[in-house]
């Protein structure tokens, strides 16, 4: 039987991907894991029992392809060989003239840009398609990005700007987070204790961002009483650059995905 689904490269957001198509109902039989390490691939089938793990590229109603950069000619080389009808590359930097080229013309090329977060399925992907692809191919693609998180369809030019937001944005929240941590260490709490209050604090404004109607501005004035101690602390954050620091942060990682995009 021919795989619905075919993961070239079994690393971690290759299995992340495997694991929330499963939890999302799909059944082990339908899915095929590419992978070229011997020791990646027998813990691929303890971690997903029923899924096809193999080191040949093999032929399935569509494909994922999540190898390294470095990695993408030859394994889009061999998906074309296969008579594969549509790949999603999940891989930064290569562009879809790129993908459609080493895929060949009976392939249509998608290009999404997931990030972290997705290894516990509350990542969010903005998706790109090449000119052949169809809603139809959009809405597949769709659907296995969705089961790890959400998604937003862009053009292919929007792409860098999302790897500088939200690609490389949970670094940004990780080093707020050490900050914090560090922070509560210096007013007098315990490593520990200022830890665990900085990361639920964290995931809980997160949280209230994903779960209620209101936007990031109103949920800061709720908390945010005149005179009171949030305000003098978000005075800080402002006078000492903030927003000008994060605005920086993220056109730094979209000129950076640019220049990876153009090299030779």
């Amino acid at each position: 039987m021919q795989p619905r689904l075919v993961v070239v490269g079994g690393g971690r957001m290759g299995g992340a991907l495997v694991g929330g198509l499963l939890a999302a109902g799909w059944s082990p039989r339908v899915i095929a894991v590419v992978e070229a390490s011997a020791g990646r691939r027998d813990e691929l089938a303890v971690a997903f029992p029923g899924v096809e793990v193999t080191a040949d590229v093999r032929s399935g109603d569509g494909a994922v392809v999540a190898v390294k950069p470095a990695d993408a000619e030859g394994a889009c080389r061999a998906l074309g060989a296969t008579a594969t009808p549509r790949v999603l590359s999940i891989m930064a930097g290569v562009t879809l003239a790129d993908l459609s080229t080493w895929l060949g013309p009976g392939t249509v090329a998608l290009r999404a840009m997931p990030n972290t977060p997705a290894l516990v399925r509350a990542g969010v992907s903005a998706l790109a398609g090449s000119e052949q692809a169809t809603e139809a191919d959009r809405a597949w693609a769709e659907e296995i990005l969705g089961a790890v998180g959400r998604v937003v369809r862009v053009d292919e030019g929007d792409l860098d700007a999302v790897t500088g937001l939200s690609g490389s944005g949970p670094a940004y929240v990780f080093l707020v987070a050490e900050a914090l941590v560090d922070a509560g260490v210096a007013a007098g709490l315990s490593p520990e204790v200022s830890a665990t209050l900085a990361i639920a604090t964290l995931a809980g404004a997160g949280r209230l961002l994903v779960e209620t109607d209101d936007g990031p501005a109103a949920l800061r004035a709720q908390v945010t009483s005149p005179g009171g101690t949030t305000e003098a602390g978000l005075r800080v954050l402002e006078e000492a650059g903030l927003r000008h620091a994060l605005s920086a942060a993220v056109a730094a990682a979209t000129a950076r995905s640019r220049e990876l995009g153009t090299r030779p």
